[in-house]
């Protein structure tokens, strides 16, 4: 569980203006849930999680992360939770499995050699395990540092862009073993600006730059900014048509494209089947029928504009 009121962080500056990473920010990430946290480089993001795991002191507001205050016990914090830097900072001269042993005693960890072998094997590398870290690739690193992160079975996963450079079997590799950690009820905060993958992982996103611009699910942000439509594609057209969906009661516009009407509506569950039947009554030909699905990057692009916007006209 990760709880913010207000948190704000603002870097002084010598003889500049003071820089605000982060402000106001308010939320609330219930256990179990992927969170993702979208927005450009420079919009906070990695302070936030600097603050979040109590490596930095916000300059106002309060925070908890497992039940824990930030800045009251902030060793409970750490000891609780796991972090993925965008940079693995691993002992390059030491082997896979020293590397683990370090932190796993760290943490207390209570049968090291057990846990080190659980997490190389789970993540691939046991056969590389007496090799030392600097002679990996940087999707071995990476899956190198994801067991260090995971050592002490944290309920709280901090990932800042974990497949950040990684060639596409070890990114699919590191998403795929994020899924099984949420299937497993842990609560995950990740910074990423691969929105395919955050559409895919995330339960909420929240979209951010310097402050919270949109936080929803992925689908409801889609119906927010877009609405729903149905795409019906017709062997052939007739314009006549159009005019008669659109006086189904639900249906709040149509278009017609090509052979296609593309019609929004509140519940498509609900009327395409009564769209059907008049289509076909009218004597349309259905080759088939499919919703129109916004992505994710339209939805971030659209929202940053908005807000970019707003804050030229303010």
């Amino acid at each position: 569980m990760i709880e913010t009121n207000g948190l704000t962080k603002i870097f002084d500056v010598k003889k500049s203006p003071d820089i605000t990473a982060v402000q106001d920010l308010t939320l609330f990430i219930p256990e179990g849930e992927v969170f993702g946290f979208l927005g450009p480089n420079g919009a906070g993001k990695t302070t936030t999680i600097r603050m979040l795991t109590s490596l930095i002191a916000p300059t106002a507001g309060t925070a908890r992360v497992n039940g824990y205050q930030l800045g009251v016990d902030d060793t409970e914090i750490r000891r609780s939770i796991g972090v993925l830097t965008e940079s693995p900072g691993l002992y390059e001269r030491l082997s896979a499995f020293r590397n683990l042993s370090i932190f796993a005693e760290l943490y207390d960890v209570a049968d090291v050699d057990g846990q080190v072998s659980k997490y190389l094997h789970m993540l691939g590398l046991w056969s590389r395990r007496d090799e030392p870290a600097g002679s990996f690739s940087k999707g071995m690193r990476q899956k190198l540092a994801i067991a260090r992160a995971l050592l002490h079975e944290p309920k709280v996963l901090f990932l800042d862009e974990p497949t950040s450079g990684l060639d596409p079997e070890a990114a699919r590799l590191v998403r795929s073993f994020i899924e099984e950690l949420r299937g497993e009820g842990r609560t995950i905060f990740l910074c990423t600006h691969n929105l395919t993958e955050a559409d895919r992982l995330c339960d909420r996103i929240g979209i951010f730059k310097s402050r919270l611009i949109e936080i929803d699910t992925p689908e409801n942000l889609r119906e927010k900014f877009y609405g729903r439509r149905v795409v019906f594609h017709l062997r052939q057209l007739d314009p006549a048509w159009a005019d008669q969906v659109s006086g189904i009661a639900g249906v709040k516009d149509v278009q017609t494209v090509d052979q296609k009407l593309v019609v929004g509506m509140e519940d498509p569950e609900a009327l395409n089947p009564q769209i059907v039947r008049l289509l076909v009554q009218a004597g349309a030909d259905i080759e088939f029928v499919g919703e129109l699905r916004h992505s994710l990057e339209e939805i971030y692009i659209q929202t940053m504009q908005e807000s970019e916007e707003e804050e030229a006209a303010a």
